[in-house]
């Protein structure tokens, strides 16, 4: 039977799995500035070892995405595998137990380094099933597209999203998984159906700046810039409110599966404010002031204050009512000038706002309709040993780009690590859960595409 061939060919093996996850581990692929070529060159050579038919394409300095074909086949059933290879910046390394290209692992049971959750694992993990699907010769009616983009971190713009563009337009999968890590400890694994959006936002303020001693003479940035921040939470009565595809109620009752009873949950709930927060934050518009800037010495008057100002957005919620409600605040409620421009005369007071950053929200409609997510979370229940329940991901990734311009709707989310780990020091992943994945995976394409 194919299934038990594939599981023997996992567990005979692992070890030489696990090495090649480590190599992609100890590629550096930091992103800014990116360096994602690093990563490609070595799933290329690992999957044209094993005669699969893969191909890089490079842009910028270092930079590429990869895109992998299982066989010839297009005219039967498409399934897209996607993961990124960029992974966020180490931070101070001194921090770090262990160096975060070292790949360390500790008692045969954890790996740890930059990208071992988000999302190296998970992407590891899908080339390695279609290495194992090609190498056991296993007879399909489909097609596997893998595709390793680059991008992810600041937006997918040249990653996914390009992908799609350029090379994947005329080849629509139909059904798709990106391996972002899904699991929120000490519940099992999210299959996720959606994600939320990000808008990031610059706000400038340019005042006059003057010595210290007669503060009067000028106009203090950074006070103005404090005005905006203390009022923030005005935006909320402008913009139009959106119900949330889950309420707390649905989102309760779909992680309940993994509990004894819904009233068990509840009391981990107020135990876990991890669990409490996420719950939260799939069922309303944040927003989180994660940057501020200003000043030049400690006798000027500050002329120029920036802050950055990270919102998430609900499937459904578009940019424009923020944006519009953002200017509301600054110009009626606190009378300040918006520019479209960040510099002005040494004597004009004004602000200026910026979008560094959007992606959207996406969700898939039909998800509790589908008979192929039902297989797949068979599955899923099977290589864990334990039932995952469905979830919005309280981030944003790459999913937008595909279900929400008609590519692939029935998009999913699920990959191994957990999110707790993602872009922390000495982020670290289980390597059962690692192995799991590939299960998953591999599995998953067989049954679907048998």
């Amino acid at each position: 039977m194919s299934e038990d061939r594939i599981l023997e060919d996992i567990e005979q093996n692992k070890d030489k799995y696990l090495d090649f996850f480590r190599e992609i581990i100890q590629a550096e692929s930091y992103n800014p500035p990116g360096n994602e070529k690093n990563v490609a060159l070595i799933i290329d050579k690992y999957l044209k070892d094993s005669d699969i038919k893969s191909e890089i394409f490079p842009f910028g300095d270092n930079r590429a995405n990869l895109i992998a074909y299982l066989n010839d086949n297009f005219d039967g059933k498409k399934l897209l595998y996607n993961g990124h290879m960029d992974v966020v910046p180490p931070g101070n390394e001194e921090e770090w137990k262990y160096p975060p290209l070292s790949a360390t692992i500790k008692r045969k049971k954890y790996l740890y380094g930059r990208g071992t959750t988000d999302m190296k694992g998970g992407l590891a993990a899908m080339v390695i099933a279609l290495k194992i699907l090609k190498k056991l010769n296993i007879k399909l009616s489909g097609n596997i597209i893998l595709n390793a983009v680059a991008d992810e971190e600041t937006g997918g713009e040249y990653g996914t999203k390009w992908c799609i563009d350029n090379v994947l337009h005329s080849i629509k999968p139909d059904f798709a998984i990106i391996s972002e890590p899904t699991r929120l400890k000490p519940l099992p694994h999210v299959i996720s159906i959606g994600e939320r959006g990000r808008l990031v936002v610059k706000i400038i303020t340019n005042g006059i700046s003057t010595h210290s001693s007669w503060p009067f003479m000028g106009k203090n940035a950074i006070y103005m810039m404090s005005e905006i921040i203390h009022n923030l939470d005005q935006i909320d009565e402008y913009i139009p409110k959106i119900k949330p595809p889950l309420s707390s109620e649905e989102i309760k009752k779909l992680m309940s599966v993994a509990f004894p009873s819904l009233e068990a949950l509840e009391k981990i709930i107020g135990e876990q404010p991890m669990l409490d927060s996420v719950i939260k934050a799939l069922t309303q518009f944040t927003k989180s002031l994660t940057i501020i800037k200003g000043g030049i010495k400690d006798n000027v008057v500050p002329d120029k204050c920036e802050a950055v100002i990270d919102f998430r957005l609900l499937p459904g919620q578009e940019i424009d009512p923020i944006i519009n409600s953002l200017k509301k605040l600054i110009e009626e409620d606190l009378g300040y000038t918006l520019k479209t421009k960040p510099i002005g005369d040494p004597e004009e007071i004004f602000v200026y706002i910026e979008i560094i950053q959007y992606s959207e929200p996406s969700y898939w409609n039909d998800w509790e309709k589908s008979t192929i997510l039902k297989s797949f979370y068979g599955i899923v229940e099977k290589a864990y040993n334990r039932k995952p329940f469905y979830l919005l991901y309280p981030a944003s990734a790459d999913a937008s780009h595909l279900r929400n311009k008609g590519y692939c709707p029935e998009t999913i989310m699920f990959g191994p690590g957990s999110g707790a780990s993602a872009h922390s020091t000495d982020e670290y992943i289980e390597i059962e859960d690692f192995i799991n994945a590939i299960k998953v995976y591999a599995l998953f394409a067989y049954n679907y595409l048998k």
